[in-house]
């Protein structure tokens, strides 16, 4: 008797253990969320069926709303009794890149099995109410169309612009017809032929393999290009529109191109980027992607298994984008990229209107082979910079009139600098400042380095706007020019060699500042959103030199950090001074050709740098002129002299303008 008393009250011991650490259905319900959150429920157990069938279930209840996935979480869980519980689930979908979400609530019933543990009740009415077995969930997506890019007076620069898709229709063509078709689509293309086929190969049976999209105003007349694609078997051109530009080159490096997301960009969207979508790959359209998409229109639907759909469950209208205003004129543009279009080396044009600041070309020719020249390149000014050299001496009491020293050559430590060989005889010895200005004597601004220190000749750069930062609304690097040289490197930086360095956009600014009698802070993108844009290119990519991609340091004139303080502006007096020298450049100097120009008087300054380790060295070329409300810089990367290289072209774009 003891003994069954004994095991009866050990059962019952036992039971009540088992009681107080059965699991609870909270737990049940938050693990079956965290599943559903992932659109994998693996680690819930279900009534009647494996967690492979729900798997398969969920996926094709919510099959119309990939790549989104739910946000799925437990509002309350109610027991019904010891082993039943009811469960309300929230789902929060992220369905539109507005701030208005799909949100609603399900509930699943929760069952406690003989071993204690909670099985689900699941079916399509748990993903939402609405669905009904062999049902499904559908998002709808409404596009506006892309924002567009504006120019200088509401001149439209991109907007969305016919286009043939030209490809091949796997559908059209047996499998041994696919490589004849494509190698004869890619002959006719002017592509690659082998690469071309194995593309057409590689995909899949019903595909549609673009070779290329074309202008359609760059090709023959739509009804005989699409005759000509059609020809070839199973080839087809098919007609599309996408945000472009006036010309296939208009100020492509800086307003850069659209079409679909690379994997790059969709991995890095954080989920608002899918294959096949539309998007900014580079340039303004990329760094404004965001105001340039809009908000597109969303209705999320349920779809039968007869493949009827119900009223929209969701809408969301959707909220037009708003064109990206910038100050570029289409007229100056062209004409610019026009007068570089020969130039085989990297070359550049920034034309600004110094009363503004605004920018009204930003052009790169066909050399520079895609790369920011304008407004990223970094390179050594060259006698263009004797502009900073010559307020520094006007600040420490010279004048145009001063008797300066112009020797053949001259020594400093060691280094031995020497004038220009085609530099005029007549004009070496004692000549006025003015002279030396307009005939480019280097050895004479370097004789001045005893009364013009490092740290002045620094803040004559930053009054004319070299080195200081400004956003334009893009990355942009605005010279630098080191407040320490001594010995050689100080007499360098007098003719703008050295460490100085400069971009076309940073010689324009100190032109444009020359004009205006201020220092000017250039305009290109106006009113632009503080998120996307205004960096310079102290925080971002640079075109060096040679073309490359670097990374630079501070874009400030004194090595300091971007933002910090300036040296104060030139004045209006010294900007007078300085035009009256400029003009002399003209009148007297190496550029003598713009003369006869049309138009108000030109004041120049040319500049030649040398660069590299060639002898004898290669050379950059430089023109900066100022004519009326206008401030043009001109580089070729691999010019002879400023005057021979960069003198025509800057004669050949005045005079377009001129008419």
């Amino acid at each position: 008797m003891a003994s069954v008393l004994s095991v009866s009250i050990l059962g019952l011991s036992l039971a009540a253990c088992s009681a107080e650490d059965r699991p609870a259905p909270e737990e049940a319900a938050a693990k079956l969320a965290e599943g559903l959150s992932g659109l994998d429920v693996s680690g819930s157990s279900f009534q009647d069926s494996t967690a492979e069938e729900i798997n398969a279930l969920l996926a094709d209840s919510v099959s119309g709303m990939a790549p989104l996935k739910p946000a799925v979480s437990v509002t309350s869980v109610e027991e019904v009794s010891d082993d039943e519980a009811t469960a309300t689930l929230s789902y929060v979908w992220d369905v539109s890149a507005g701030d208005e979400d799909y949100s609603y609530e399900t509930t699943v019933e929760l069952q406690r099995d003989e071993e204690d543990l909670w099985q689900v009740r699941f079916d399509p009415s748990s993903v939402h109410p609405s669905l009904a077995p062999g049902d499904y969930l559908l998002r709808e997506v409404t596009p506006v169309p892309r924002g567009e890019i504006h120019g200088a007076d509401g001149q439209v620069l991109v907007t969305e612009r016919p286009v043939w898709r030209v490809g091949i229709d796997k559908t059209r063509l047996e499998s041994a017809e696919l490589e004849s078709s494509a190698a004869a689509l890619a002959g006719f293309l002017e592509l690659d032929p082998a690469a071309y086929t194995a593309q057409v190969l590689a995909s899949g049976p019903e595909a549609f393999v673009e070779a290329i999209t074309l202008r359609q105003d760059s090709v023959s007349p739509p009804a005989v290009f699409q005759a000509e694609v059609a020809a070839i078997p199973g080839a087809a051109a098919i007609s599309a529109s996408l945000p472009l530009a006036p010309t296939r080159t208009f100020a492509r490096a800086l307003l850069g191109s659209v079409g679909e997301a690379t994997a790059e960009l969709i991995e890095k969207s954080g989920g608002t980027l899918s294959p096949g979508d539309k998007t900014g790959l580079s340039g303004l359209q990329q760094q404004y992607n965001s105001q340039l998409l809009g908000v597109d229109g969303v209705a999320v639907r349920t779809v039968s298994a007869a493949n009827v759909s119900s009223a929209p469950l969701f809408e969301s209208d959707g909220v037009a984008s708003d064109p990206l205003q910038t100050t570029l004129d289409v007229r100056l543009q062209t004409l610019a990229e026009s007068v570089l279009a020969d130039e085989p080396s990297a070359s550049a044009l920034v034309a600004i209107q110094p009363s503004t600041g605004n920018l009204l070309a930003v052009a790169n020719g066909p050399g520079s082979e895609g790369a920011q020249t304008a407004l990223l390149g970094q390179y050594a000014p060259g006698s263009t910079f004797k502009i900073a050299t010559s307020l520094a001496m006007l600040r420490s009491g010279a004048t145009p009139a001063t008797t300066v020293s112009c020797p053949e050559e001259l020594t400093v430590d060691g280094r031995r600098f020497n004038n220009a060989s085609t530099y005029p005889a007549q004009f070496l010895g004692e000549i006025p400042l003015r002279q030396a200005f307009a005939q480019s004597c280097n050895t004479a601004f370097i004789n001045a380095r005893g009364t013009v220190a490092q740290p002045d000749l620094a803040a004559a750069a930053q009054a004319l706007g070299l080195g200081v930062d400004a956003a334009i609304g893009t990355p942009a690097y605005f010279g630098s020019v080191p407040a320490a040289a001594d010995g050689t490197l100080h007499a360098a930086s007098m003719i703008g060699q050295g460490e100085i360095l400069v971009s076309p956009l940073a010689l324009a600014v100190a032109g444009a500042s020359v004009a205006k009698g201020e220092r000017v802070s250039p305009v290109l993108v106006e009113a632009a959103d503080p998120a996307a844009g205004g960096e310079t290119a102290g925080s971002s990519g640079s075109a060096s030199a040679s073309g490359s991609a670097s990374v630079s340091g501070s874009a400030s004139a004194s090595g300091s950090a971007p933002g910090s303080a300036a040296a104060p502006s030139l004045t209006t007096a010294e900007a007078a001074t300085l035009r009256e020298m400029m003009r002399a450049v003209v009148t007297d100097g190496g550029v003598q050709l713009l003369q006869g120009v049309p138009g108000e008087p030109i004041l120049a300054k040319t500049g030649t740098a040398e660069f590299g380790s060639d002898t004898p060295p290669r050379t950059h070329a430089w023109v900066v002129a100022i004519q009326g409300d206008l401030a043009v810089a001109v580089f070729i990367e691999e010019g002879e002299l400023g005057s021979t290289s960069g003198g025509p072209v800057m004669k050949a774009f005045l005079d377009g303008l001129a008419g």
